[in-house]
């Protein structure tokens, strides 16, 4: 039987191999799903990521499936009642820049006509192809997510510093940070 070769990253865990076979480096353009994965990276800030995609659907049913219009107009007895949430990451600052978040994202649906406009403008519209063959080459982050992160900060995004945002171009495949002899290099 022959066997795939992944990235290291996610091998010995099926959620993270599902995560990286299925989702992980594949282009996304639409609103909802660049939403959910900024608001899953910005509660990974400090935290693995496999803490997060663990409760990915915990996420999902607390912040009424990344309805960012619904969380843009939480009130605070909503966010009392996420800071009660045992199925979430519960930490203040983080759950009250999603509501922040999410009024930011609409202003710039507003200015731009959609996130996805505006996010992937940054890559004229196409994925930056890498070409690392270790985990080790892989950046934290690059000059692109320094410029990205300080325009959504100037927007009034909370929790988007460079780390954050090159972690979202990766997920949302704004770059392919696969290894080259990953299955899903040539795939994405």
């Amino acid at each position: 039987m022959e066997t795939k070769h992944r990235c290291n990253w996610c091998v010995g865990d099926a959620l993270y191999e599902a995560y990286h076979d299925e989702e992980w480096g594949k282009p996304i353009y639409d609103d909802d799903s660049l939403f959910e994965f900024l608001i899953l990276e910005t509660f990974q800030a400090g935290l693995s990521w496999i803490t997060v995609l663990r409760k990915r659907e915990n996420f999902r049913k607390a912040f009424d499936d990344f309805d960012y219009k619904k969380i843009a107009n939480y009130k605070q007895d909503k966010i009392d009642s996420l800071l009660q949430d045992a199925g979430i990451i519960r930490n203040k600052l983080k759950v009250n820049a999603t509501v922040t978040n999410a009024q930011a994202f609409i202003k710039i649906q507003e200015e731009f006509g959609s996130f996805s406009k505006y996010i992937w403008g940054f890559v004229d519209g196409k994925p930056i192809k890498n070409a690392f063959k270790t985990l080790k080459e892989v950046p934290a982050n690059t000059p692109l997510s320094d410029t990205i992160s300080k325009d959504l900060k100037k927007r009034g995004f909370k929790f988007v510093g460079t780390t954050v945002v090159y972690a979202h171009m990766q997920a949302t495949g704004m770059v392919n940070d696969h290894e080259v002899s990953c299955f899903r290099y040539n795939e994405v």
